[in-house]
């Protein structure tokens, strides 16, 4: 799973977090690559949420990532 999968998973707008945030975006990318999944979680829990509520995923996608989820 790369970055960009796992902030979708988080139900954060990828594309949102790196247009508006691209520094920390590149950062928490690096850092992600370093780190097993659980572990950059359990570091970046409550910004995670702050995140979500700032660039929530589309509803399509959210939609999409569900139905595909279940096949």
């Amino acid at each position: 799973m790369n970055f960009e999968e796992y902030i979708t998973n988080k139900k954060i707008d990828a594309a949102a977090f790196g247009h508006y945030e691209p520094e920390r975006f590149e950062e928490w990318a690096h850092l992600f690559a370093q780190l097993h999944p659980e572990s950059f979680t359990a570091q970046k829990k409550f910004l995670l949420n702050d995140l979500r509520k700032k660039y929530p995923k589309p509803k399509d996608v959210q939609t999409e990532l569900a139905d595909n989820g279940s096949k």
